[in-house]
């Protein structure tokens, strides 16, 4: 059964944004090979098997969640490993639409790491990219049905519906990075440079738990730089002796970007937003304790707002913090040590939050905080609902980094819990 039927069954009419999506699914049956391939179409909901998640080999394509009662999905079903975009990174288009939409993840191939796009409405799937030693960046237009990639020093356009690839720019050597973030509009992409000693770094000390002091100790120069799509023109917008990341445009203002110093939280206020017109830098969040930590922050989806997790102090106290970008105020939850994740997200009716759990390695050094959770605002905290078992998750190997469709009702996530990384998604409501 096709997850769309799984939604018609429980609330009517698929919606996308408050656009009615009558035909639309997320992916059932796929298949790289026959891009063409179409699932069954509606059919009765079967019986689900109730089991532990990642409690058997190899896991059906869909199940209920034993511990939660919530339907867990396997949304790519291809060969290899697949994994979707980082949690920053919203990877459907459009955002609004009459029927239809697409999902693009990367999957591994036996060339590299390639983008693929699922079709929500016809079930196909099918690969974007075919590039040796695979590509980089995961930048996604909902509004001009483009993805944005780098190979190497080259970064590409790939149109989602009709795979038609150009060149944008070959990154001169002195510019080369990194692509990040494309804007609201679609017209600029925005990355960062480091000076060499920071591949040094990165060469000799490969693990983060070695490269990371020594970046950040060293001072290394970094620059934030913009490009624009079509002319190709690149501009060094900000420059610093320190290490930035984390960079990404508003999801509404074309001009207004958010970045990061990067380095131990509880060493640096990271959290800052640069006017790429006017290049007026702002700092958001301001340490007020020792060994206070704030990062992770990720855009609201009208824009408005700035999300970040807020420890005070570090593994002590929990919050969700929210700073509001034009006038800098300010609203906090407070989120209990096991519905802490490593990353956060809200939903686009900005009525629900997620968070993505961690096992006891992680800041949080909980034993029982290996959940996908729902997170529902009472008052000054948030009231968690457990929707997946991550249990036999490896969290060291890769975050899940959860992500709400854009309709509300179903929530992405990375998990290895059947071997490979793969990607699924999890229902909002319980099970029936």
């Amino acid at each position: 059964m096709t997850l769309a039927s799984a939604l018609r069954l429980r609330a009517g009419t698929l919606t996308l944004m408050g656009a009615a999506l009558g035909t639309s699914t997320l992916p059932s049956q796929l298949s790289a090979q026959t891009p063409t391939h179409r699932g069954a179409g509606p059919a009765r909901a079967p019986s689900l098997p109730v089991i532990e998640t990642g409690g058997q080999h190899p896991m059906p394509d869909q199940w209920i969640d034993r511990e939660t009662g919530h339907r867990v999905r396997k949304l790519v079903r291809r060969e290899g490993a697949n994994s979707s975009f980082y949690f920053t990174n919203p990877p459907f288009v459009p955002r609004q639409a009459t029927s239809g939409g697409q999902m693009v993840f990367h999957g591994a191939a036996a060339n590299g790491r390639q983008l693929f796009v699922i079709d929500l409405a016809t079930e196909a799937i099918r690969q974007l990219t075919n590039r040796v030693g695979g590509v980089n960046g995961e930048l996604v237009a909902p509004n001009t049905g483009e993805a944005f990639y780098q190979g190497r020093d080259s970064i590409y356009s790939v149109n989602l519906r009709t795979g038609d690839t150009r060149l944008v720019i070959v990154l001169p050597r002195d510019m080369r990075g990194s692509i990040s973030t494309v804007n609201a509009d679609a017209t600029v992409i925005a990355g960062v440079t480091a000076a060499p000693e920071k591949d040094e770094i990165l060469r000799q000390f490969p693990a983060k738990g070695d490269y990371f002091t020594r970046i950040f100790a060293a001072h290394i120069p970094h620059s934030l730089w913009t490009l624009d799509v079509k002319t190709g023109a690149l501009q060094t917008i900000h420059q610093e002796n320190t290490w930035l990341g984390h960079v990404q445009f508003s999801p509404t203002d074309p001009s207004l970007l958010m970045f990061c110093h990067e380095g131990p939280w509880h060493l640096l206020d990271r959290i800052w937003t640069i006017d790429t017109r006017t290049r007026q830098v702002k700092k958001l969040h301001t340490r007020s304790m020792e060994n206070e930590i704030a990062g992770h922050e990720f855009f609201s989806p009208d824009g408005r707002v700035i999300w970040y997790d807020l420890q005070m102090p570090r593994g002590v106290t929990f919050h969700l913090r929210g700073v509001d970008v034009a006038t800098g105020t300010t609203r906090s939850y407070r989120v209990e040590r096991d519905d802490w994740g490593i990353h956060f997200n809200v939903s686009p009716d900005q009525t629900l939050f997620t968070s993505d759990g961690g096992d006891s390695s992680q800041v949080a050094r909980t034993k029982e905080g290996m959940w996908i959770n729902l997170l529902r605002v009472d008052g000054e905290r948030l009231v968690s609902e457990r929707l997946v078992d991550m249990r036999h998750h490896g969290y060291r190997r890769d975050e899940p980094n959860v992500q709400f469709t854009p309709d509300s009702k179903w929530i992405v996530f990375r998990g290895n819990f059947d071997g490979d990384v793969q990607v699924y998604a999890v229902e909002v409501a319980k099970a029936r």
